[in-house]
């Protein structure tokens, strides 16, 4: 279970992982419709699962994602500088399809409201 100080770590992380994505990485793979949606910082710091979520063709999500991956180094090393902890994660980068999925599922309820209403 996470700690409190973990939470705040994992948001501190998240929101300048944001940040970073946005302003620093230029790479022709990446979409402009990137935004981080989670951090999972382990207890010990070492690492971190950095979900994702790209609104854009399916290509293009997988390419933005190998992007991230491809130059974690270099997203690490601006991490280090933007955030102040003990040791700076190693990052991994996945694609979240949270959002996509809870757009099916209300449109999926709606259809069923009108099917009723019929």
């Amino acid at each position: 279970m996470p700690t409190n100080r973990l939470n705040r770590i994992d948001e501190e992380v998240k929101r300048a992982l944001a940040d970073i994505i946005r302003n620093d990485v230029k790479d022709d793979r990446l979409s402009a419709m990137t935004s981080v949606t989670k951090v999972d910082v382990t207890q010990d710091l070492k690492f971190a699962k950095v979900y994702v979520s790209v609104y854009d063709t399916d290509k293009k999500r997988q390419a933005s994602v190998d992007a991230l991956n491809h130059g974690a180094s270099f997203i690490r090393t601006r991490l280090a500088r933007a955030v102040d902890i003990r040791r700076v994660p190693e990052l991994t980068f996945l694609l979240d399809d949270s959002i996509e999925y809870s757009i099916k599922i209300a449109k999926l309820l709606d259809d069923v409201k009108n099917k009723e209403a019929e």
